[in-house]
């Protein structure tokens, strides 16, 4: 599961309880990443706070599908396969198109982009890339690319948001050696409009 250990729901009590209430899915599960913090149920109550508004809130105005697509990449690029394979199952479910699903797969893989995005789209993926590869030489140009494509700031901040999230739930994942054992791959939380609802079932919007 991991190199620490974890607290599962059966084993919780007190705060860390409360919050694995409003976390947990069918019988009592809970994703390791989550778990990996029982030892410490404030960091997990943070880091749930910060996913759920990062990619699951009804402020976001870029297209859900775009911003986990976004973390799907920066995962490939951290090399963080356990926020790789959830991330794209949860992206496969929001796209219910298994053949486009495939597409994207093979262009991440690959790091062919430009064969399933289009112009608009790739600008936010470069600054993605850039971002996670060398962010102390963020070059202003990735910012004004995404404005020449029409993206307004805040969805340039909705993007800067959603790599920098990926960049600490990789590391939680790869600094602790959480592994997928036992779980279930693309379960998230869905009521975006309800930014305390936590709950954990396939997304659906």
């Amino acid at each position: 599961m991991s190199w620490i250990k974890h607290v599962f729901y059966n084993e919780s009590e007190g705060k860390l309880r409360k919050s694995y209430d409003r976390i947990k899915g069918k019988k009592n599960y809970i994703d390791n990443i989550l778990t990996v913090h029982g030892l410490r149920p404030h960091t997990l109550e943070g880091h749930m706070t910060l996913y759920k508004s990062v990619l699951h809130h009804n402020g976001n105005t870029l297209p859900k599908w775009i911003l986990e697509a976004l973390g799907t990449y920066v995962s490939l690029l951290n090399n963080c396969e356990y926020c790789f394979e959830h991330h794209f199952a949860g992206l496969k479910t929001l796209l219910q198109d298994d053949l486009k699903a495939i597409e994207l797969r093979e262009a991440f893989i690959s790091d062919k982009l430009n064969n399933v995005f289009s112009e608009n789209e790739l600008s936010l993926f470069s600054y993605a890339k850039a971002l996670t590869r060398s962010c102390s030489e963020m070059p202003k140009s990735s910012i004004d690319r995404m404005k020449r494509n029409g993206f307004s700031d805040g969805e340039i901040l909705e993007v800067n948001q959603v790599v920098s999230y990926f960049a600490y739930a990789n590391r939680t994942v790869l600094g602790l050696g959480v592994s997928t054992k036992g779980d279930i791959l693309g379960l998230s939380p869905s009521a975006s409009d309800d930014p305390t609802n936590w709950s954990h079932d396939r997304a659906k919007e």
